[in-house]
This record gives structure tokens, sequence and C-alpha cells, in this order.
């Protein structure tokens, strides 16, 4: 407990928020580095995993794509691309949007798979196009799960940005990495903290978003369904 303590104490520092390196300092740089890992990721899985679920083809290829690149370990990632790269936060963001990609395939694919096939063809009976089906039906239907892809991968990057004070000087991973250096456990589990803290706020943030992107015809559907109750038997009545 005086560890945890300590940790607070150095969070709630005053020093540690202003100057270079400070809190507000790591804490944009964490933010960043993220933001643009996502940004990345976005672009290439999510056209990518919509186009399979939209056609059905390819299945497989999400199933072997997910595994392979989950399987990879994160650090021996970096840690190739750092002795490739060179310092600085190119090695980072390579390992961290391969990282990224299995989650937000599997998600823009399970979000165009999840909508019904008979709307689907009821759409094309009305004759719309097949891009006007996948923006108009598919996407807005699916967008929960999709919405829920990302933000599995956002919790995943922001949890393994930390990695990136490995061989770049940004994020709030250099508390972590200094603490451990200097033997300062303080500033090492502050900076735990504080990773933690970003990534429930971000969490939190998602889980309202996933709510909202419901359609508002599914969300009445909903709150239309009858609610079954229980039978119960003359004999228990009595």
């Amino acid at each position: 407990m005086n560890l945890v303590a300590e940790a607070v104490a150095w969070i709630l520092d005053p020093a540690n928020w202003q100057g270079p390196g400070s809190i507000p300092q790591r804490l944009g740089e964490h933010l960043l580095v993220s933001l643009v890992v996502l940004v990345i990721a976005m672009l290439i899985a999510l056209p990518a995993g919509g186009a399979i679920g939209h056609t059905g083809r390819g299945k497989q290829f999400v199933v072997v794509t997910s595994g392979g690149l989950r399987a990879l370990p994160t650090l021996g990632v970096l840690t190739l691309f750092g002795l490739w790269l060179g310092i600085g936060l190119a090695a980072p963001v390579l390992a961290l949007v391969i990282l990224a990609i299995p989650p937000l395939l599997a998600g823009a694919y399970a979000g165009f798979e999840s909508v019904d096939r008979r709307t689907v063809d009821a759409a094309r009976s009305m004759g719309m196009r097949e891009r006007e089906i996948v923006t108009g039906v598919e996407l807005p239907l699916g967008l929960p799960i999709i919405v829920g892809g990302i933000r599995s991968a956002a919790l995943q990057i922001i949890a393994t940005a930390t990695l990136a004070a490995y061989i770049a000087d940004a994020g709030l991973g250099r508390f972590i990495f200094a603490g451990l250096k200097t033997r300062d456990y303080a500033e090492m589990l502050g900076g735990s903290i504080l990773v933690i803290v970003l990534a429930l706020v971000v969490d939190g943030a998602f889980a309202i978003a996933q709510r909202l992107v419901v359609p508002a015809g599914v969300r009445a559907t909903r709150t239309r369904e009858p609610r079954t109750r229980p039978v119960r038997s003359r004999a228990a009545v009595g």
C-alpha cells in the first residue's frame, strides 16, 4: 500500500505536470501515437473486412490472417523493426499497426456478415446498387459491431503503446522504463496507473459511441419487443 500511495503522490506532484517530459507531454505523445496507429490500421483493415463480409468470399483469409497476426510477439516485432529502421517512432508505429489489424479486420467482417441476408436481398430487389447496399444497409446495421472492433483495437494499442518508449522517447512508457532503470518504483507504478486510467477513459468513450451508433429503427424494435413471462401451472398457483 505504501508503494501505491507513493505512486499516487508522484502523479499528483505539480513538478511532474510542467516542463519537458511532464505528464501532459507524455500523455499527448501517447494519444497521438495511438491515434496515428489506429487510423492507419483502420484504413487497411476496415475496407478489407467490409468487402469480405459483403461478398462472403475470403472468410478463411480473415481467420488465418487474424490468428497469424495475433500470434506474433509485439516486443519481438518491435525489436526487429527497431534494428531495421533505427531509433524513432517508425518502428513502434509499424509494430502497433500489425497488432491492431486483427480486431479491426474481424470486427468489420463480423459487422457486415451479421446483417440479415433477407434484408440485403430486399434492398437488391428494390433496385439498390451494391455501393448503396453497403453504405445504406449493411454499414449502418453492422456499425455497432464494427465500432466494437475499433474499441478492442484502440485498447490494445493504448496498452501496448507503452513499448514505444523502448526505442523512442515518447509516450507514457517513458515513465515505466525510466522508473525501472533508476529503481524509482513510484514513477514506474505511476506511469502504469496513467496508462490504465487512459485505457478506461477511452473504453468508456467507445462504449457510449457503440450505443449511439445503433440505428434508431433497431432501437425502436428492441423497445417494442414483448417481454415473455413464465407460465405458471394452476397447481403452482394454488
